[in-house]
Order: C-alpha cells, then structure tokens, then sequence
C-alpha cells in the first residue's frame, strides 16, 4: 500500500510541476494561452515560445506567413498572418491584420473607434474581423454581431447619434471606416501591464519557487507515519 501511495504522490507532483506555472497562474489573473506552431510570432517584440501564458495589455505579433492561437475560458481566437492584436481578458484590440473569433463567453473585438460584439454574448458565436488600410470588415459566420462606433472625442458622447450601431446577421458581411487611429497599447506601455510582470524573470522565479516546495511536499522525506498502526 505504502508503494503505490508513493508512486501516486509522485505522480501528481510531476503532472503539477508541468501544469502549474502555466495554467494556474493565467487563471488566476485572467489570463489565457498563446499556442504558435513555428517562428514569426513576437509577444511584447520578443520572439514567442510555442506555448505561454500571455496576460492583460500582452502584445501578439505574427509575421508574414506566421499564425497564431489565443485560447481563453470559453474564446478561442485565431490570428492570420501579419497581424498586430493586444489581449485584454474580454477584449481583443487589433491594430491591423486579420482575426476569427470562436465565443461563448461574448468576446469583442475593438479596432480603433468601431467594437465588435456578439449577438447574444451566451451563445455561441463565430465571425471575422479584417482591418486593413483604415476599413474594417467584419463577416459573421455563425450568429449574429453588432458593430458599434464610440465618438472620437468625449465632448461627443452626449451627442445623439441614429448610425452609431449597425446589426451584421449570421451569414453576411458589413465594412465600416476605422474613425481613429491606432488602437492598441505600445510595446513599452505593454511591457509595464501585469503580462510583462508575470513573464519578468521575477515571476519566472517565484513560479520555480512554487513548484519546488509542491514538489518536496511530494518527494521529501517524511517522518510522520502515514497511520497509526505504523511504527
């Protein structure tokens, strides 16, 4: 008995050292997966590891003939090559390039002024959104999704407006300007967001740190017996 309890336990040490640092910590702050299967993909302008936890303000850039995945809770984006796409939990902010989008937990897409929204945020909802040379066009491929456009300048969202939202239906496909400019963070600014702090050699060594005292909670000796009848 006392055997197979400790191959067990080790058992679960090894499959917590691999999962943990990874999983557990995107969880925790929101985070989600950034899964690549080759080069070309840059996160916050260093090269990407095929897997890796990215987190709020975190940057993605694919290069040319490179593609990536985000898959979150309930989302899954895929980027097209020569994308430029800032992560933020909810919220997709692509500065150009091309996406498609799988949701059941309503995420949206923002590219300067315009914002991309299912239908109905609980079901499940599929659409494209490209963004290139200042026109954005969105194709919805399974469900509905709204295109709202927010006023370029505060003073204007008092502003009664009757154009403001437009209904793209399940099957079509609708094209609006981008209104503003660039929408997404800048690498430096990214850097400074919890993402940068979770993949700073800091958090890299707290994580090592964790893994360490699961593991030796696992492996190391231990002196208490592991019943009474034990002597």
């Amino acid at each position: 008995m006392g055997v197979i309890l400790s191959g067990w336990r080790h058992l679960v040490v090894l499959v917590m050292a691999v999962v943990l640092p990874v999983s557990l910590f995107a969880q925790e702050v929101n985070g989600a997966i950034l899964r690549s299967n080759g080069t070309g993909i840059l996160l916050n302008s260093a090269s990407a590891p095929p897997s890796t936890a990215i987190f709020a303000n975190d940057l993605i850039e694919t290069q040319k003939d490179a593609v990536a995945r985000i898959e979150a809770t309930g989302s899954a984006a895929d980027i097209n090559s020569e994308t430029v796409v800032q992560y933020d939990v909810d919220e997709l902010v692509l500065d150009h390039g091309a996406l498609s989008v799988n949701t059941s937990r309503g995420m949206r897409v923002r590219v300067g002024c315009l914002t991309v929204t299912p239908f109905n945020p609980s079901d499940w909802t599929q659409f494209e959104v490209l963004d290139r040379d200042g026109k954005v066009t969105v194709h919805a491929l399974k469900n509905d999704v709204y295109i709202d456009a927010r006023p370029k300048n505060q003073q204007d969202v008092k502003k009664p407006s009757h154009s403001s939202r437009d209904l793209v239906r399940e099957g079509e496909q609708k094209s609006r300007d981008e209104k503003c400019g660039a929408a997404y963070m800048n690498p430096a600014e990214a850097r400074s967001g919890i993402g940068a702090i979770m993949n700073s050699t800091t958090a890299k060594i707290i994580g090592a740190g964790v893994v360490v005292t699961v593991a030796c909670f696992g492996l190391c000796p231990d002196d208490d017996p592991i019943s009474p009848s034990k002597p």
